[in-house]
């Protein structure tokens, strides 16, 4: 049996009726075809969690009657990504799959190799709400009721400070000496994870975020995409720490 699906709401309520329109009203009645009786998940973006039934269908709007809400903690291991702009649609797919593994909060990152450029205007706030859009419909696919924020872009300064502010910052590089399963993980807190582009991340780059008080470390033996490189250590994460622990609500 499937699990229920998940549709994003302003709100959700303890109890009662809810309609379900606009976008996601007309997702529910024309692309998932719901049927009066099937059990839904709804959920506000910020842990807020509602396990509802539909109860009537019109063309672009579901009705629904919400059973009850959960509100659902944040992780204690905050993992924010720094992902470095990746050309075309390999950059989505990059926080997609972090979403997917459940990154908090994603940085486009950008980074001297980068091949895809950001410029201010009409084109870098189209690439920006694209990212937004990819998080918001991998959140939903994967029934999460956290949906991670996706800032604007950085330059390295700018992250370096953010590695400053962080608990623990870790920098994936393939000529680290120090393996992710080796280091001593914070149990709460704000967990940093920096991932280049294809190119590779600049000697400078380097010795500018760990003098910020970042940690070069690898994965494993082989070098992995710039697009699936986060997804991976989120994986790696998700099990070393207490991040995949059932939620006790």
């Amino acid at each position: 049996m499937s699990t229920a699906p998940l549709f994003l709401v302003e709100s959700v309520p303890a109890s009662g009726p809810l309609l379900l329109d606009g976008p996601e009203g007309r997702h529910a009645a024309a692309v998932k075809r719901l049927r009066v009786g099937e059990a839904v998940l709804v959920a506000d973006g910020r842990g807020g969690l509602g396990r509802a039934e539909v109860v009537a269908v019109a063309k672009d709007a579901v009705e629904l009657v919400v059973a009850g809400r959960t509100a659902l903690a944040p992780p204690a291991v905050r993992v924010t990504l720094a992902q470095a702009l990746v050309k075309g649609d390999r950059g989505e797919l990059a926080v997609e799959l972090a979403t997917e593994a459940g990154v908090d909060e994603v940085l486009p990152w950008k980074a001297a190799r980068c091949i895809a450029r950001w410029e201010p205007g009409p084109r870098g706030d189209k690439a920006l709400a694209r990212w937004r859009a990819t998080v918001r419909e991998a959140a939903k696919q994967a029934r999460r009721a956290w949906v991670p924020s996706v800032g604007e872009p950085l330059t390295t300064a700018a992250l370096a400070a953010r590695v400053a502010a962080a608990d623990l910052a870790l920098v994936l590089h393939e000529s680290a000496t120090v393996g992710l399963a080796e280091l001593d993980l914070p149990a709460a807190g704000e967990l940093l994870l920096v991932v280049g582009p294809e190119g590779g991340l600049s000697d400078g780059e380097i010795a500018e975020l760990t003098a910020a008080g970042a940690r070069a470390v690898r994965l494993g033996p082989e070098v992995l995409r710039a697009s699936t490189a986060a997804a991976v250590a989120l994986g790696a994460l998700g099990a070393l720490t207490g991040r995949w622990a059932p939620d006790p609500t």
